[in-house]
């Protein structure tokens, strides 16, 4: 037995980066008065659901990832881990998880988390090879972890919540429309459309508009009183910077281009969990 390839299994960058997202939205939430243990536990089954949902989608997708280039080398393609391994091993966790946040964190957050999982491997999986829906439909999963976290701390879900899961989920969409137009050849090969059909301008303009909207919508938590000042100019600042290479990257949509784009989009959401935990309005 392979535990590297299991661990593989579960995108453990994309897994901590959910639990990240989950427990700073809980401390945001929670006003600078989260219990620690309520945290962890949190932020533990989060990551345990997630890690579930990542690995059956690699069992779901298997045959296609054998195709392409990026992802041949996946436990499944690459023959470290037999499908039916996967099955279990990602079933296990997605169930461990969500009982876990029942138990620990209410009901609420292990809904979301059901939800979510739900809708990456029911709604955006499926869609992948159907339309570009598939974008918009994935940044939904990508952003309840937001609402996990913050049902977690109030057991109740409140605009504060909604403005935290706008701005995660606007943000995915030029983070995926930038990987995707750089991965656009090995995409074609399974017939993935992740990218508007129009060429370059086109997806350029969705990149724009996306990280527009964005900019008001950053802003958000300190027009609820949910943070203060330092995060609204630490928002205002990031997103213009954001919305800048965007625009460079629309104007060009050469790859170098979209890998700037990408690469900010992985710098430009941290930043902002950052300004969050560091600027919360205690209550």
């Amino acid at each position: 037995m392979s535990l590297g390839a299991y661990y593989e299994l579960t995108k453990p960058g994309i897994t901590g980066y959910v639990m990240v997202t989950a427990g700073v939205s809980a401390a945001v939430a929670g006003g600078g008065d989260l219990s620690p243990v309520l945290a962890l536990h949190t932020v533990l089954g989060t990551g345990l659901a997630t890690a579930g949902a990542l690995a059956l989608n690699q069992y779901v997708e298997r045959e296609v990832d054998a195709v392409m280039t990026r992802t041949r080398q996946r436990p499944l393609p690459s023959g470290r881990l037999e499908p039916y391994q996967a099955l279990r091993f990602g079933a296990g966790l997605l169930a461990t998880g969500l009982v876990y946040l029942v138990l620990a964190s209410g009901w609420w957050p292990a809904a979301f988390a059901a939800l979510s999982g739900l809708a990456y491997l029911a709604v955006y999986t499926p869609l992948k090879k159907r339309s570009y829906v598939a974008t918009l439909a994935g940044a939904v999963p990508g952003a309840l972890p937001t609402l996990i976290g913050w049902t977690a701390a109030t057991g109740s879900l409140d605009v504060g919540a909604l403005a935290l899961f706008a701005i995660a989920y606007l943000w995915q969409l030029p983070h995926v429309l930038g990987l995707a137009w750089m991965l656009r050849a090995d995409y074609a090969l399974v017939g993935f459309k992740l990218i508007p059909a129009g060429g370059g301008r086109l997806i350029g303009a969705h990149m724009v508009a996306a990280t527009v909207l964005l900019l008001p919508v950053s802003l958000t938590p300190t027009l609820l009183g949910i943070t203060g000042a330092w995060y609204f100019g630490g928002a205002l600042l990031a997103s213009l910077c954001f919305l800048a290479v965007a625009v460079s990257t629309a104007r060009d949509m050469s790859e170098a281009a979209a890998r700037k784009l990408f690469l900010a989009s992985l710098l430009y959401h941290p930043v902002l969990l950052g300004f969050m935990l560091f600027d919360t309005v205690r209550v």
